[in-house]
């Protein structure tokens, strides 16, 4: 099976790939004896096997650790704010998460989906030395990401009606609406923190985001500790601490890029305001795919506050999603790795490297979660009190938590799935898969199971499920079917269009 996608939807892959992989880490030397070790038949087989496992091992490394960790972090300044106002009591709890989980998030798709268009430019401007245009795109996309923003900031000041209207408690609307509040600031930290993170990833500069990270992560607890508890702000002060941190974070990454970027970031400039409708399509594009994933479990969150007692459903689907979230950024990690990866391989043209690193990528991640899951069940009883206290949500929980482990399994493979597809440049096949998979099977199945035939949140998230199986058993079978020699020929076309091209700058720039 050939590739899913045209041949123009390709040409809007990341180019960087392969050369921040060649410069940093030796990746086209390795990679090249990587496919010669698995095109060496004269070798026996298992021996050929380790070998070629260890040298992906070596390549992936340094892919996917610096990654899971920066999202691992980030995600915790999150998860730790819902902590803090969950020991403030349950419809707190239900409250931070509906505002963090059911409105919160979809800010974060959305800026992250957008801003991950810079990605592709800046990598297609380093690989062809045009060093300066790399901060022309990154200003470019926080001036769209930034006027975004404010259609956003006012859906989150409107958040309580807008949750009513969807059928949420009054209650607790209006104090998820409080929480909503103090997240405002955070909408415009995403819009310049995305660009920033992809400029610099584009590089290949990834530790200094994650010492920011952790060092944000440290101040975030102290500070949440201060105006929760202290000064007693409640769920105001929660969130205002996390849109602080949020723009620590950015302030920090941006010193460091003015202060050690001096090749690619050369000032401000008025080319950032050409070329802004272009670069919208561009952004509009790479959000698509990635929303409809992160909208999925938003509706679930959403539903489950439709619920008979919606505190306690909210409650307890809010404890699983987090840990589950926080389990996934793991899955992230290994996205981002496979997505380099697969597209390093396939620019340097090799077939069998390509096909072998979807085998090992998808294989660590699967076991990892398939741990995580385990270590999960063996908690279930006890695990909730890190939440809140109250034995009712606990035995809620613990209930959820079959579910939560086949959740974690599953996603360890569906989003290094993800990741392959955009390495192969298949993100509108895989939007379609996400649409059928998703909104035509898995959301009417999960209110059927949870409305319908009263199975509650269980039922919601089970069906929920099902769309995840269907959409991840699609895309097993795509990439199985796979002709890698056929995506290197498509891969080499592009390579060889870009090489042909004399204005190589302003061809990037229309792209």
């Amino acid at each position: 099976m050939g590739s899913p996608a045209s041949d123009s939807e390709v040409l809007n892959q990341p180019l960087l790939k392969e050369t921040t992989a060649a410069q940093h880490s030796g990746g086209h030397g390795a990679s090249h004896e990587l496919e010669r070790v698995l095109s060496d038949t004269t070798t026996p087989f298992l021996s050929r096997m380790k070998s070629a496992t260890w040298m992906e091992i070596k390549l992936l490394y340094p892919v996917a650790a610096p990654a899971v960790i920066v999202y691992m972090l980030n995600y915790l300044m999150s998860m730790s704010t819902q902590i803090f106002s969950g020991h403030l009591g349950n419809l707190e709890l239900a409250a931070a998460s509906l505002g963090n989980t059911g409105i919160q998030i979809f800010a974060y798709g959305l800026m992250l989906g957008m801003g991950s268009a810079v990605e592709t430019l800046c990598g297609q401007a380093f690989g062809a030395r045009k060093y300066d245009m790399l901060g022309v795109y990154l200003q470019r996309s926080t001036i769209l990401l930034t006027l975004t923003g404010i259609p956003l900031a006012v859906i989150y000041v409107f958040s309580k009606p807008i949750l009513i209207m969807l059928g949420e408690s009054k209650e607790i609307a209006a104090a998820a609406a409080v929480f909503v509040y103090g997240l405002i600031p955070q909408i415009f930290a995403y819009a310049i923190n995305f660009p920033i993170q992809k400029f610099m990833q584009a590089q290949s500069i990834v530790a200094p985001s994650a010492y920011i990270s952790a060092g944000t992560l440290l101040l975030h607890l102290l500070l949440s500790w201060l105006a929760v508890y202290k000064v007693g702000l409640g769920l105001l002060g929660a969130s205002l601490v996390l849109s602080v941190s949020w723009w620590i974070v950015v302030i920090a990454q941006f010193v460091y890029i003015v202060m050690k970027c001096d090749q690619t970031w050369k000032g401000f400039s008025v080319k950032a305001f050409s070329g802004l409708p272009e670069f919208f399509k561009l952004s509009a594009a790479s959000a698509v795919m990635l929303c409809l994933e992160t909208w999925y479990f938003q509706i679930l969150v959403l539903l489950a506050g439709l619920l008979p007692n919606p505190e306690l459903a909210l409650d307890s689907l809010s404890i699983c999603m987090t840990i589950s979230g926080w389990v996934f950024m793991i899955s992230v990690g290994f996205n981002a790795a496979a997505s380099v990866r697969v597209s390093n391989e396939l620019g340097a043209g090799n077939p069998k490297a390509a096909a072998f690193s979807v085998v090992v990528v998808t294989s660590i991640s699967f076991v990892i979660c398939v741990i995580a899951a385990i270590i999960i069940l063996v908690l279930r009883h006890s695990i909730s009190y890190a939440f809140t206290e109250g034995a009712t949500v606990s035995d809620a929980v613990s209930d959820l938590c079959p579910l939560l482990g086949l959740t974690l399994i599953l996603n360890g493979v569906q989003p290094v799935l993800s990741g392959v597809a955009v390495g192969c440049g298949w993100q509108a096949f895989v939007a379609y898969v996400n649409v059928g998979c998703y909104y035509i099977v898995g959301v009417p199945l999960g209110a059927l199971l949870g409305f319908k035939f009263n199975l509650g949140a269980k039922g919601i998230w089970s069906g929920m499920i099902g769309g995840t199986v269907m959409q991840t058993l699609i895309l097993l079978w795509v990439t199985y079917r796979t002709d890698w020699d056929k995506e290197v020929e498509v891969s080499m076309q592009r390579l060889n269009k870009w090489g042909n091209k004399k204005a190589a700058t302003t061809e990037t720039e229309e792209r």
